[in-house]
Formats: C-alpha cells, sequence, structure tokens
C-alpha cells in the first residue's frame, strides 16, 4: 500500500546580501530577554538609530527598498510574514523572492541590503510589533526610500493566505 508523501517546497536561494540570524529567547520566572543585534554578530552592518512600526492583523506594509542603507528587522510580538525581492541590475539573484514568517513563534532577524524591495504583512490575531534597525538616518528631504504598491505587477508577489 502506497502511503502519501508530504513534500515541502523547494525553496528558492536566499538572495545575494540577506542574512537571518536566528534569535536566542531567554525565559526566567521574571520574563525573558532576547538580544536583537550585536555589534560583534557576524551579519553586522551597523545602524544609526533604531525604530518600532506596527501593523494591525491583515494589514500589509509594502513594498519599498532603499539605495543605500541596509535594513535589519525583527518581529518582537504577534506573527508577521516578511517578503523580499530583488530587483537589481546584475544580481545573480535577481528575480528571487524570499519570505519569512517570522514573530513570536519564530524570531529572527532578517538583514535586507539595498535596493531589495521589502515589505511585511501581520499575520495571525494579534498587531505585529517590528523593530528596525537602519543603517542611515532618515532625511526627511533627500529620503532614500522608495515605494511602490503591494499589489504592483512588477513584482511577482501575492499577499493573500495559500490554503493547503
Amino acid at each position: 500500500m502506497n502511503t502519501p508523501r508530504h513534500h515541502r517546497p523547494v525553496e528558492p536561494p536566499l538572495i545575494d546580501g540577506v542574512f537571518v540570524k536566528k534569535l536566542k529567547v531567554i525565559p526566567d520566572e521574571r520574563g525573558r530577554l532576547m538580544e536583537l543585534l550585536r555589534s560583534d554578530d557576524q551579519c553586522f552592518r551597523g545602524f544609526c538609530y533604531s525604530y518600532l512600526t506596527t501593523a494591525y492583523p491583515g494589514v500589509v506594509k509594502a513594498w519599498h527598498m532603499h539605495h543605500h542603507q541596509w535594513d535589519h528587522m525583527a518581529v518582537v510580538h504577534g506573527m508577521a510574514r516578511i517578503a523580499l525581492f530583488d530587483d537589481r541590475e546584475g544580481s545573480r539573484t535577481r528575480g528571487i523572492i524570499n519570505e519569512f514568517h517570522a514573530g513570536i513563534h519564530n524570531p529572527v532577524l532578517v538583514g535586507i541590503p539595498p535596493r531589495v524591495y521589502h515589505g511585511f504583512k501581520a499575520t495571525g490575531t494579534e498587531e505585529a510589533l517590528v523593530i528596525n534597525f537602519p543603517t542611515q538616518l532618515f532625511d526627511p528631504d533627500h529620503p532614500d526610500e522608495y515605494r511602490l504598491a503591494p499589489d504592483d505587477p512588477s513584482i511577482p508577489f501575492d499577499w493573500s493566505i495559500r490554503q493547503g
């Protein structure tokens, strides 16, 4: 008798320059501690400030990219689907999409290099809290930020839930 086999889909390669750091949660009777980014991490690219952004369940905050800035994103509450798209001329991973289900059930820090489009969608039933450590200060007079709509046809990605 043949039993059905369950196969995971083949994951695309990581986009050139992207890194994922598994975060260690240290719980005790008082609560928990989780380091996000350290200057002695192999993936450390520096940062000049940090900020918190949130999204309510089902909300998509995408797409944007920076020409010069690295982002280092970690979901510290709730869950989010972080998606990246490499549209860089000359990149060997051009056209590749990476996605990560990050948050309380999968604590990771995702490093996103310049010129890679990225965004996230809050998943689950709670607001997603995302901390970012950019490598450049935001300059409102000359922002290093370029945006596309979440459903822009130039990025072949569907934010809807995939059933099955």
